[in-house]
């Protein structure tokens, strides 16, 4: 695989960031891609979840921002708020080489008048859904007459969101001048549509494109009493993690309170939870304080949720697509990863597509441990502190260490978003964190502190 160094027009002070972040060598997709993007291409491209296309269009977004200039120069519209989160996220990191570059993000959930506040004091990069794109420029609070880049990440989902109208016509905004990149898992007759209409003669590149089977292990089960089959499955895998899948927002809620009163430590993401209830959800499941997370399929794409060890499709979808993003939260990277689905003698039918392609699985073989449970030794204590208070992950983990006598050992992951933290303890150390808390200070500031439930 070729090194970032490889593309002479990388600045060295981006290289040098991106080796502290342990980006060295490109992906298929980052190879193929950033040299003719930077070269002004437009580009149609092809790859699935967990390629690196984050960085593929976003370093030479990045590179080539005039930050002296304070107006809109790349516009990349997502399916959902996640996906919008989790590439402002991967872009900052590597952003901050450039002094003064502003990543701002634009979506529903969040107070329009925010938004047009801080779009109202020049943005360099913006990402957002485009139902929240449309509003602003309905209302004037955004102009993108100096947009030169324009990104479409997930395209095959906006559009399976209805979204066409509204690409289109946020296209009609932007000056005819501009780059086009779209980014696709598939390519239905639809992208094809949409390319033709946005795209002016793009480089077409297509990398994994499909599922490697050899890292992804497919099984089917049949049954009729789908509850009781899965908590056999649970018990045999005996996964660290485990993302769950349903069809509807009830089962999704249902199914995550059977599982907790049958022990299991879970959690669950699904439409009718505001932000940042969802974001908790992710936060706490990352973490590993809740080790099973039900959901709909707005997880199947976005969440930035690493190592997930197994993923069972509780209900089958009947849309092969859908499993293709569902399946592929697991196997990301360099990792490998288990794929379990169950249906009912009913839904073979409609299921056909997953049947052909996987391993019939057979009950009788499975070795299940009745006393096993999926119970996480950490909980998540909050604090009422982020990024906005310059509160640093270093600044927690010297004060829960060196003022309230902590092991490390006991401390897990700490997530900081820009108004609150989130630190995964050990249930053994956590009420001693929260109650020193109300007396000792953090960087000389005192932080309300709460345990998420």
């Amino acid at each position: 695989m070729a090194l970032f160094n490889s593309i002479e027009q990388l600045p060295k002070a981006l290289l040098e960031r991106l080796d502290t972040l342990h980006f060295t060598t490109m992906t298929q997709i980052q190879e193929k891609a950033i040299k003719s993007i930077l070269e002004g291409k437009d580009i149609l491209a092809q790859s699935k979840t967990g390629s690196g296309k984050t960085l593929a269009f976003g370093l030479p977004c990045i590179v080539r921002t005039d930050v002296d200039k304070h107006r809109p120069q790349t516009l990349i519209i997502t399916p959902t708020r996640e996906l919008s989160d989790q590439i402002a996220g991967e872009l900052r990191k590597v952003a901050s080489y450039k002094p003064n570059l502003k990543i701002l993000t634009l979506y529903g959930g969040v107070p329009l008048r925010a938004q047009a506040d801080s779009l109202a004091k020049g943005a360099h990069i913006l990402i957002g859904t485009p139902g929240r794109i449309q509003d602003h420029l309905a209302k004037g609070t955004l102009v993108l007459d100096t947009i030169q880049t324009l990104v479409l990440d997930e395209a095959d989902r906006m559009l399976d969101m209805g979204f066409y109208d509204e690409i289109v016509k946020i296209n009609s905004n932007i000056p005819q001048t501009k780059q086009s990149l779209l980014f696709s898992a598939t390519f239905p007759t639809k992208i094809e549509k949409l390319a033709q209409t946005l795209l002016k003669q793009p480089l077409t590149v297509k990398v994994d494109t499909i599922q490697e089977s050899d890292k992804i292990d497919e099984i089917v089960y049949e049954t009729s009493e789908k509850f009781k089959t899965l908590i056999a499955l649970i018990q045999s895998y005996k996964p660290e993690s485990l993302l769950l899948f349903c069809n509807t927002k009830s089962d999704v809620i249902s199914l995550t309170d059977k599982l907790h009163h049958h022990g299991h430590s879970v959690i669950d993401i699904h439409g009718d939870l505001d932000q940042k209830e969802r974001n908790e959800s992710v936060i706490v499941f990352s973490n590993r304080s809740k080790r099973i997370l039900v959901a709909t399929d707005v997880a199947s794409r976005g969440l930035d949720i690493k190592d997930i060890e197994l993923v069972i499709n509780y209900d089958l979808p009947f849309d092969k697509e859908v499993y293709t993003h569902r399946i592929g939260r697991t196997g990301r990277a360099d990792a490998t990863g288990t794929a379990l689905s169950l249906f009912s003698p009913k839904d073979s039918e409609k299921c056909a597509y997953v049947t052909a392609q996987a391993k019939k699985g057979d009950m009788r073989e499975l070795r299940v441990d009745a006393k096993f449970k999926m119970i996480s030794d950490y909980d998540t204590l909050c604090l009422n502190g982020g990024k906005k208070t310059k509160l640093r992950a270093g600044d927690i983990l010297g004060t829960l260490c060196k003022e309230i006598g902590i092991d490390n050992k006991m401390i897990g992951k700490i997530t900081i978003t820009d108004t609150k933290s989130y630190i995964a303890l050990h249930h053994t150390v956590i009420d001693k964190v929260f109650k020193a808390l109300k007396n000792v200070k953090i960087k000389k500031k005192k932080y309300i502190a709460w345990i998420l439930n």
